[in-house]
């Protein structure tokens, strides 16, 4: 393999954790500002407010726990 390939590979492997890095920094950031963010949690969607308030907004389908890599199909 390449040393463009090798870094190609090494970019894709941060990327989940630089993502969920930056996603929970932009959460914080909502809240601190004084707005609500929804979040989905065991099968509920959530209104979570900056005091820490939880509001069910909506029942779902419960997440499909899956491997990397799995192919689903979806109906």
């Amino acid at each position: 393999m390449s040393d463009p390939d090798k870094e190609i590979e090494a970019l894709e492997a941060s990327f989940p954790a630089l993502s969920g890095q930056a996603f929970a920094a932009e959460r914080r950031k909502t809240l601190e500002a004084g707005y609500s963010v929804l979040q989905a949690e065991d099968g509920v969607i959530y209104e979570v407010f900056p005091d820490g308030r939880r509001k069910v907004v909506k029942q779902i389908e419960a997440p499909v726990p899956t491997q990397p890599g799995t192919r689903l199909r979806l109906r």
